[in-house]
């Protein structure tokens, strides 16, 4: 009989129930035992939906209280000498620090640095490795959580991140050879995976996620070494777990390694399955990922089942596996909590992680001759054919501007110098001038008044009152404290791209779809399932209204085209280029009405374009081109002395640099506070054009540093680039922090400013 598993479960819960748990922990509300239960809870529920999905084997150590590589990174000591005290004493605090720093009783720790999960929306913490760098075991996550999975009558197999990816994941902080770190990491996962097998464990998932990126001749030497020292061991029979692309050129080395068995993802990667199963040793395990852990949409179970009955013919039913393509992280809990959120047609076309199991559940059933399978394949053929029929999908008027772009769309009037003096004219803004990055601090007070409003409990006309009186705090205080380009809070918006899609057609909503961004952080993204455009504008009311308060530039903020695509779950019946250019079209339309109410200042953030790169360098150049060119379309349509900025967060540049200066923005913000710095090292070689905005201060954790640690860090940048080119900003917007913190926080920040304005003038 074909065996069903699955990678990897949500951890935050159908509500959010992990981060209520996490940030009451934070906030002093609750112990850690408080957590801890809430956590198991959390556990035990996903056991039990899983298995009654029709799941044979569920994962476990999947969960994680705030990142899975943080986790790792904890579990095998990989602990940087700041935090090791606290963490002796106080594990939970110390790993918490390592994820969101610490601030308080004399004890000032930075945040460990965050950059995205591969091609994905997820951000794990990047661990911190040296030479000569010791792991231990240290304490028993993997094993306490299979044994409560096994003692409730679980079928469970551990997840733990292969050595290999582990390794390459992490930061060397003093640039030294990571593979040489191999021997002394090896003994401590021989140690684990040893105790699991006393624990009862028959197999192990170890993901080598990077086997699926370019892997040069050191990559497999180090996967060579690791397997087969762990094949010496004591140990479950291990899963070798591959996701988010096809393995390719690394086939030859993941079919040879010393495993049990092999995961495949079947869905970007579905080309290579008869090369896997030629390849494959006739004694393994095939785990074919079947089903799309990274969307919404049910799938065309007739595609996915030829697949299954290609690998059973070559593998039989006893060593084949079916699951989907990759962890269900990156996906809601389950579709049966918007039944009243949505129309009958779109809810019908969509699966969240219990949908998925099930139907992987349907595939096992069509496989194994199951009664009843007929009735479900059918049931989902009509599905999948009234998408492809929809007029809710497709509008003639979109395709047709679709196809008017032409050369001239995405290009500005002038070059960037001639568009620099027209602006230095019209805005007349000081050397190092300063500005955020647009949200600031959405208070319970905020969130409340918005949702009594969508609840009708506050009408519409108290809520702009609301909001207007927040907009005029916001600009006065930014005025108090010397900004020099202010923004007028976003205080009306939800999330950064949901609030653009309710106002674009195409778009539809959830009510419970979360999904785990970092740590607490939970996003609801938009649903794409149809052509976009925009009915009418979207930001203009408000970004004119904080320009009437205030003389100063008045900066309207934007999501752009790119990012509003990766941080959406995108139609999968077309291109996602061509939807972009979609996106692209609709927000054109918004910049050049902002550019008529008078804002001579629009920032229009692409923080996800590094992210939608694909994994392999080969496939960058065509993303990249229609990337920049949608950009370029949703910026082109303004006057010279329009200043148009973008923002990018947790990217690394120095390989794509060449691409960002062909977005031809003026000014562009990026996150380099966690790295000291480091990121501009793309501009030592690169002489970039524009302006440059690099982040001061994290905004990604409490901590609060002081005017002279910015400047120190402006200081560093002016050695790279021309001191006329900086601007001064926090990393990323100001929505999740507090109102004290953002005040001291930005005080310090246009300190740090004018510090290094009057150094600049004594100099001269």
């Amino acid at each position: 009989m074909t065996t069903v598993t699955n990678l990897g479960f949500p951890r935050i819960g159908a509500k959010r129930e992990l981060k209520r748990a996490q940030e009451a922990y934070w906030r002093g509300e609750i112990d850690a035992a408080g957590l801890l239960d809430a956590a198991r809870e959390l556990r035990q529920r996903h056991w039990r939906l899983q298995k009654d999905a029709g799941v044979d084997i569920v994962p476990c150590n999947d969960f994680s209280l705030y990142d899975q590589v943080l986790d790792t990174a904890f579990l095998f000591d990989a602990i940087p000498d700041a935090y090791r005290d606290l963490a002796d004493k106080e594990p939970l605090t110390g790993y918490f620090a390592m994820a969101r720093g610490l601030q308080e009783n004399g004890v000032d720790l930075r945040a460990l640095e965050m950059t995205k999960w591969f091609d994905t929306n997820y951000h794990y913490l990047v661990p911190e490795l040296h030479s000569g760098q010791e792991f231990r075991l240290r304490g028993n996550k993997p094993v306490a959580e299979f044994e409560a999975a096994k003692a409730l009558g679980y079928n469970a197999r551990p997840v733990v991140l292969g050595p290999v990816s582990f390794l390459q994941l992490s930061k060397m902080v003093d640039d030294s050879n990571r593979y040489a770190l191999l021997d002394r990491l090896l003994p401590a996962y021989a140690e684990l995976l040893g105790k699991l097998r006393h624990a009862g464990a028959e197999w192990v998932q170890i993901d080598e996620p990077c086997l699926v990126l370019d892997q040069n001749d050191a990559d497999h030497a180090a996967y060579r070494k690791a397997y087969a020292a762990l094949a010496d061991a004591p140990c479950p029979r291990l899963l070798l777990t591959t996701y988010f692309g096809a393995l390719d050129d690394n086939l030859p080395l993941a079919a040879s390694l010393p495993v049990g068995g092999l995961h495949i993802d079947l869905v970007r990667g579905k080309d290579q399955l008869d090369t896997v199963l030629e390849t494959l040793p006739e004694n393994r395990v095939l785990s074919v990922g079947l089903i799309d852990g990274r969307n919404i949409w049910r799938s065309d179970l007739d595609q996915a089942l030829a697949l299954a009955k290609r690998a059973s013919a070559r593998v039989g039913t006893e060593r084949l596996w079916l699951a989907p393509s990759c962890s269900l992280l990156h996906v809601p809990v389950d579709l049966s909590h918007e039944r009243k959120s949505m129309s009958e047609d779109l809810y019908s076309w969509l699966a969240f992680a219990r949908q998925k199991l099930e139907e992987l559940a349907v595939l096992a059933g069509a496989l194994a001759g199951r009664p009843g399978t007929e009735t479900a394949l059918q049931a989902a053929r009509g599905q999948l054919q009234q998408r492809r029929d929809s007029a809710k999908v497709h509008k003639p008027a979109v395709a047709a501007r679709l196809a008017a772009i032409d050369d001239a769309t995405s290009r500005r009037q002038s070059a960037y110098p001639v568009r620099r003096a027209a602006q230095r004219s019209a805005l007349n803004l000081p050397d190092y001038p300063t500005t955020t990055i647009g949200s600031f601090p959405q208070t319970q007070e905020v969130r409340l008044a918005r949702a009594r409003n969508k609840s009708g409990k506050v009408s519409d006309a108290d809520y702009d009152a609301f909001l207007a009186a927040e907009i005029e705090k916001c600009v006065r205080f930014q005025e108090e404290i010397g900004l020099d380009v202010l923004v007028h809070g976003e205080f009306e918006r939800n999330d950064m791209v949901e609030y653009f899609g309710e106002q674009l057609d195409g778009f539809a909503f959830t009510r419970n779809g979360w999904v785990q961004s970092y740590g607490s952080r939970c996003v609801k993204p938009p649903v794409i399932y149809g052509d976009v455009s925009r009915p009418a504008a979207m930001t203009v009311p408000w970004s004119q209204y904080a320009q009437s308060l205030t003389d100063k530039p008045m900066k309207g903020m934007l999501t752009g085209p790119v990012t509003v695509l990766q941080w959406s779950f995108v139609r999968d019946d077309q291109p996602r280029a061509q939807t972009c250019r979609q996106i692209a079209l609709a927000l054109r339309d918004e910049v050049t009405d902002l550019e008529k109410a008078g804002i001579g200042v629009i920032q229009i953030d692409e923080p996800a374009i590094r992210e939608g790169l694909p994994l392999r360098r080969a496939d960058w150049p065509a993303y990249l081109d229609w990337a920049v060119e949608c950009f370029r379309i949703s910026a082109s349509g303004v006057d010279d002395r329009t200043q148009i900025h973008t923002h990018m967060c947790y990217s690394e540049f120095n390989d794509i640099i060449d691409a960002f200066a062909a977005m031809d923005a003026d000014v562009i913000s990026i996150e380099t506070s966690r790295s000291r710095m480091e990121l501009l090292d793309a501009f030592v070689q690169f002489r970039y054009p524009a302006q440059i905005g690099p982040g001061v201060y994290d905004i990604h954790s409490p901590r609060v540093p002081d005017a002279g640690e910015m400047a120190d860090l402006l200081r560093k940048a002016s050695a790279v680039l021309d001191p006329r080119q900086l601007w001064v900003n926090p990393d990323c917007g100001l929505k999740t922090r507090g109102w004290p913190e953002t005040r001291a926080a930005l005080e310090a920040m246009v300190g740090a400013a004018r510090e290094l304005r009057a150094a600049a003038t004594g100099t001269a």
